[in-house]
């Protein structure tokens, strides 16, 4: 039976429905995860899930050990993975408590370790053309249709390095790029899992308005809350889209190596 992974982000720290069958503690060349994998049950698929920022949130976006989460799970037998994550808000259609389904990244991040291959082993260039697995993201979309789950697409993520949030400045030079939503752990988990050879896609719930586009003040209170209200609607979609994951793939990202080593 094929595995599917969840990296869980700010206010998803565990998923109502998954019966845990035991934690797995993984030892990676890239150090330690950032934490233990649950792996679990949810209907008849196993599931591995990792809270993205560790036990009670104490990991900060840019110290997170990107390559060992990614390379765990890929030892563990994940060949798909779901991120769930928190993010604000530029496209004016997009509202607090909007779920969106990603299509595109725009990388902003300038000091994390962004691939497996640092000189050793060859040098490789993905395609990341699709930054998000496009089966996989058809699935998710599908699964929102099931569930009536109203669901945000085509929407362009920008990866932040943080911890501090956005200037309106930077938000506003963001949307002139055709940046749609801002967060600060997307990449490089989106490269690295495509590295992997590991099919990735990435639902947000749109936490709050970003910087300068609402009169309000940004608070990380109003981000748990979004999350936490969006807690049993992500559960519904995610066990709908994990009823649709095929045992076999036939996308690119089984062989995103291919061709990519010099």
């Amino acid at each position: 039976m094929s595995r599917t992974g969840i990296i869980g982000g700010s206010g998803l720290y565990e998923i109502k429905g998954l019966t845990v069958k035991g934690k797995k503690n993984v030892t990676t060349p890239f150090g330690k995860p950032s934490d233990a994998y649950l792996i679990g049950e949810m209907g008849d698929r196993e599931i591995v899930f990792l809270p993205r920022h560790g036990k009670g949130h104490s990991i900060p976006p840019h110290m997170i050990n990107y390559r060992a989460n990614i390379w765990g799970f890929k030892k563990l037998g994940v060949r798909n993975i779901i991120s769930v994550s928190a993010v604000g808000g530029i496209r004016k259609d997009l509202k607090p408590g909007d779920i969106v389904v990603l299509d595109q990244v725009l990388d902003m991040t300038r000091n994390r370790k962004s691939t497996f291959y640092d000189g050793k082993g060859g040098v490789v260039h993905i395609d990341f053309t699709e930054s998000y697995c496009p089966d996989l993201r058809s699935l998710l979309l599908r699964a929102g249709r099931s569930a009536k789950v109203a669901l945000k697409k085509q929407v362009t993520y920008v990866a932040v390095d943080g911890p501090r949030l956005e200037s309106a400045a930077e938000i506003k030079s963001f949307a002139l790029l055709g940046g749609d939503v801002v967060g600060m752990t997307g990449m490089p988990e989106a490269s690295l899992a495509r590295e992997a050879e590991i099919c990735y896609a990435g639902i947000s719930v749109v936490a709050n308005n970003a910087a300068g586009t609402s009169r309000r003040k940004l608070t990380v209170a109003e981000v748990m809350e979004a999350m936490h209200g969006a807690t049993e609607t992500i559960k519904k979609l995610l066990a709908k889209t994990f009823a649709l994951i095929p045992e076999e793939r036939e996308c690119s990202c089984l062989d995103a190596l291919k061709e990519a080593k010099i």
